[in-house]
């Protein structure tokens, strides 16, 4: 019978079918960075789908709202009319000129305003969103 010797392994020495392992911190490292790599890429696709949807949101408001100022200038100018027939006085027009005014709906003559004056929104002008 023979007797096979076993060797041992000295330090810095691998042993047949043994690998070095990695070291732990340096993969958890390589993992975490990948993660955070792929979920920065993933928020950036979805901010640029949705400022693109944005665009589109916007653009398409932009007929409806031209056909709304046209239509308020129209009404400004039919109240106009009416607060200068009710002025050289025609009692019809001054009806509804009393009427709007319990309202607290006002008609100012000339190039004024109608309505109770303008709200927040409507004061200030917006701008469109950039377009890079």
């Amino acid at each position: 019978m023979s007797v096979e010797r076993l060797s041992v392994p000295k330090e810095g020495q691998e042993g047949p079918g043994e690998a070095e392992p990695r070291s732990g911190p340096s993969l958890a490292v390589a993992l975490l960075t990948i993660a955070l790599l792929l979920s920065t890429t993933f928020q950036t696709f979805q901010l640029i789908r949705e400022r693109g949807n944005l665009h589109t949101l916007y653009a398409s408001q932009e007929s409806p709202l031209q056909q709304a100022q046209r239509v308020r200038g129209q009404l400004d100018s039919i109240a106009r009319r009416i607060l200068d027939l009710a002025q050289h006085g025609n009692t019809g027009a001054a009806t509804i000129v009393d009427q709007l005014a319990r309202r607290g709906i006002r008609i100012e003559s000339g190039a004024g305003q109608t309505g109770p004056g303008p709200t927040k929104s409507e004061g200030k002008e917006q701008k469109p969103p950039d377009k890079k």
